[in-house]
């Protein structure tokens, strides 16, 4: 993985949230490999540009696998952190996708529904056509929308939030994520990243009610420039 450059794309920012383009590679808040997360970024950025003296509050709302990129929201208040945790809970944020997939699914579009059961030694889920002991249901829709010589893209819409959901749900149908070894592509992207892209969020802002829809570009490489 490449080091996090103190580099941020900020894609909206106001008094109660900033909304960034996670890149591929960065954690999105601490964790056991001690890497620097984008959250500690975020903070020194806020710190900087207000001037702020002691800690600045920033609060997680919902995360990235570490090789996917894309749209993250970081609250900026505690009201507005509770907030935005209460419409996750109550699927209020609609957030949508981009993959590169390997395998033009049989269907153009189509919804899937299928059982996922985590295995914590491997970080790695598994999905089941019927509930199983410790399973949780997954549901996601995807449409294609667009045709590469070798790989096609899919716009995916997540109706639950499940552990690696996407990546293991597409694998199961014989569509695994361009570079993504863990659930079945063949080989890895070289700079450890998977084309799995959070394109675009939209939901009702929390404390001032405004609508926001934020689009995030995809990363630079010659894929996913094919794609646009």
């Amino acid at each position: 993985m490449h080091s996090t450059k103190e580099t941020l794309e900020v894609l909206h920012e106001d008094n109660h949230l900033i909304i960034v383009n996670k890149r591929s590679g960065d954690i999105t808040q601490g964790d056991k490999t001690g890497d620097k997360p984008l959250s500690d970024v975020v903070k020194e950025y806020i710190k900087k540009k207000y001037n702020k003296p002691g800690n600045v509050f920033l609060g997680t709302v919902h995360r990235l696998d570490r090789p996917t990129s894309g749209v993250i929201i970081y609250a900026r208040t505690s009201k507005a952190l509770e907030r935005l945790n209460k419409m996750l809970r109550d699927k209020t944020i609609k957030k949508t996708y981009w993959a590169v997939v390997k395998q033009q699914p049989k269907k153009e579009s189509n919804t899937l529904i299928n059982y996922l059961k985590k295995n914590p030694k491997n970080n790695k889920s598994s999905a089941y056509d019927k509930e199983i002991k410790e399973s949780k249901k997954a549901i996601l829709h995807y449409k294609t929308i667009k045709r590469l010589d070798n790989y096609s893209l899919l716009e995916i819409d997540l109706e639950t939030g499940r552990h690696h959901q996407i990546r293991v749900q597409l694998s199961n149908i014989g569509s695994p994520i361009k570079g993504d070894l863990k659930y079945g592509f063949n080989r890895s992207n070289k700079d450890g990243s998977i084309h799995l892209h959070a394109r675009k969020i939209e939901f009702i802002h929390p404390v001032n009610n405004d609508f926001i829809k934020v689009v995030a570009p995809t990363p630079k490489d010659s894929i996913w420039d094919a794609c646009m």
